[in-house]
């Protein structure tokens, strides 16, 4: 992936060339408390999901390319994201959730069952997206 085409505020955190990419959006300012580290945004783009298990598929069958946008390690964004049949096809599914992410364009309030408030208002800020 060339991190050119990586949107504003986002940082490509780790890279396997032929299994997965980690962007995390912030993470100059995820490191206190207005911006707490355990809520660091972040997308994984991984061949056939980021819950599979490392290594080769084991049926074979695995083309599919997964990203996913996730606001904690618990609080995946369903709507963002999305599968993809190739990897070219996924990287361009990533940079769009990063973007549509960085510009506001993305709920963060809907996948919180009990939602942090002013958490969530200084998130929305910083997305260019006012409360």
């Amino acid at each position: 992936m060339d991190d050119a085409r990586v949107p504003d505020g986002w940082t490509v955190w780790n890279r396997e060339p032929d299994d997965h990419v980690v962007l995390t959006f912030r993470p100059d300012v995820f490191d206190g408390d207005a911006y707490p580290a355990a809520c660091l945004p972040t997308i994984y783009l991984a061949r056939g999901g980021r819950r599979r298990r490392p290594g080769p598929p084991r049926d074979g069958a695995t083309d599919s390319w997964e990203v996913s946008l996730y606001l904690e390690p618990e609080v995946e964004v369903r709507d963002a994201g999305g599968t993809y049949g190739n990897r070219d096809e996924a990287i361009e599914g990533l940079v769009t959730t990063a973007r549509r992410f960085a510009d506001g364009e993305i709920d963060v309030r809907a996948p919180y069952q009990v939602p942090r408030e002013r958490y969530l208002d200084r998130l929305e800020a910083l997305t260019g997206r006012d409360a």
